[in-house]
């Protein structure tokens, strides 16, 4: 049987021993976010294996869990918890326990509270597991009485959230390249996937419209016809192969050779990333925030993404982002570009490959 955490006030009446710890500078709940006891020492995980144990955690948790993140350095699962029984579940399965003060339904209520009176456009929230708080970032376009009102509904989540501001301005990346065309426009090609036996690949729903015709050199033939366009709200599409030939499952590595791709999985923060793309090609950086909310402006809204701190220009949308041989996103956008940094947002593909009923090829 799980145990809840102890109430605050309850924690306050619990004895003067805790008091003096906490008269000493010492919080209660740092006091119980120690490393896993001897006997359960964490396992050391690669990231796929750690998004693994990762899934099957969180749901053996349930509600006594609060986010879990890749620890690169020590190659470990932390995983946040409410209470020293569920820090047991973890340790005992190899993780490394954290108990933290907020509690994934608390963080949940912050980020309907920012939905519902903070839905500006140029700004993000993603919920950060290693600070236990939603991160809010607004672009440089929010200013003056809207950053005052972001500002404000921030404050009033007191601990749950904090704000940043980025030199970058969100946006969907989709413009010029040599990767996939249609009309004026390109973007990249993600993943090539099976569905009922036949090639199709993923790509961003902004780069096209259902029924748009698809070629691989600008002013070449087509080879493919985008049978669905999911977005605002997702921002995946799925484009369907002329000819039924095979296609190769791998990513482009723009050094002469191709990563193989043999399946799909999840992202974990802290998990170590790659992207490529037609614009800027393969850059690297790590996963920096999940279910993440992006505002693009006019009204283009799309939620559950992922957020890294991978760099990405206009021309990579739809582009693969990949751990080892695992499919993790396809390309949305974001800020910045590859000159100065900034934050990029993915799809995650496991949504879409579920959607449409296919499977890495």
């Amino acid at each position: 049987m799980k145990h809840r955490r102890m109430p605050k006030r309850k924690v306050a009446m619990a004895g003067g021993a805790i008091l003096a710890v906490v008269a000493a500078g010492v919080t209660f709940q740092s006091a119980n976010a120690t490393d896993s006891p001897k006997e359960f020492k964490a396992k050391t995980l690669s990231a796929t294996a750690a998004g693994k144990l990762a899934s099957t955690l969180q749901q053996d948790l349930g509600a006594d869990g609060a986010g879990v993140y890749y620890d690169a350095e020590a190659r470990a699962l932390v995983v946040n918890v409410v209470d020293e029984s569920a820090a047991q579940t973890v340790r005992k399965a190899g993780g490394k326990a954290k108990v933290v003060e907020n509690s994934q339904a608390e963080l949940k209520s912050a980020r309907q509270t920012l939905t519902d009176k903070a839905t500006i456009p140029g700004t993000s929230w993603a919920v950060d597991p290693v600070s236990n708080k939603v991160v809010v970032t607004a672009d440089r376009t929010v200013e003056g009485a809207e950053w005052d009102r972001l500002s404000r509904v921030v404050e009033t989540l007191g601990g749950k959230a904090e704000l940043k501001k980025s030199a970058g301005e969100f946006k969907p990346f989709a413009s010029g390249g040599d990767a996939i065309f249609s009309g004026g426009g390109r973007c990249s090609l993600g993943f090539n996937v099976l569905r009922n036996g036949e090639p199709h690949f993923l790509t961003a729903g902004h780069c096209g419209q259902s029924g748009s015709r698809w070629s691989d050199s600008r002013g070449g033939g087509p080879i493919g016809t985008m049978l669905d366009s999911q977005f605002p709200g997702n921002d995946f599409a799925l484009v369907k192969y002329d000819d039924n030939a095979p296609q190769p499952s791998q990513v482009n590595l723009y050094n002469g050779t191709a990563r193989r791709i043999t399946g799909a999985g999840e992202a974990t923060v802290g998990m170590g990333v790659q992207r490529s793309g037609s614009t800027t090609q393969v850059r690297s950086g790590q996963v920096t925030g999940l279910d993440a909310t992006v505002n693009y402006g006019n009204g283009d809204i799309v939620n559950g993404l992922i957020q890294t701190n991978v760099c990405a220009e206009p021309g990579d949308s739809g582009g693969s982002l990949f751990a080892g041989d695992t499919a993790i996103g396809l390309t949305s956008g974001g800020s910045g570009d590859c000159s100065f940094g900034g934050e990029t947002f993915f799809q995650p593909v496991s949504e879409a490959l579920a959607v449409y009923g296919a499977e890495i090829g």
